[in-house]
């Protein structure tokens, strides 16, 4: 049987549309986060495995403690990494993948291994490049 009544709560979310052209558009914080190399790097790492803090760090070699720790909370906050904190002395914790991360970082790895085997190209046009300009 079908209602014709209103319903009684309605939901902003239920009539969003993503367009992340539209300057407006969450999706637009999200894809900051995503497409900043600290951002990508994490993601991709994880796919690896669920690591601790600082393994993690030492994996993404190059990124700060203070921003891996902003890059992991805007993460975890939009829903592509979960923090698991271990009842243990001293307390351990590891970031995995969710399931919309895992989707997320898999996109992220293959345009990686490309942009990896084009490196030879790239560096190429960059000499050329230089010696033009």
């Amino acid at each position: 049987m079908t209602s014709t009544a209103p319903r009684d709560t309605a939901d902003p979310l239920d009539d969003l549309i993503a367009d992340v052209f539209n300057r407006a558009c969450p999706s637009r914080q999200t894809m900051e986060t995503v497409a900043n190399k600290w951002g990508a790097l994490a993601l991709v790492a994880l796919t690896e495995s669920p690591y601790r803090f600082n393994a993690l760090r030492r994996r993404v070699d190059g990124v700060s403690e203070k921003m891996l720790a902003q890059t992991l909370h805007a993460l975890e906050r939009d829903g592509l990494v979960t923090r698991d904190v271990q009842a243990t002395i001293p307390p351990r914790v590891e970031y995995t993948l969710t399931a919309p991360g895992a989707r997320i970082a898999d996109t992220l790895r293959a345009l990686l291994d490309v942009l990896e085997a084009e490196i030879p190209a790239i560096m190429t046009a960059r000499e050329d490049y230089d010696r033009r300009h």
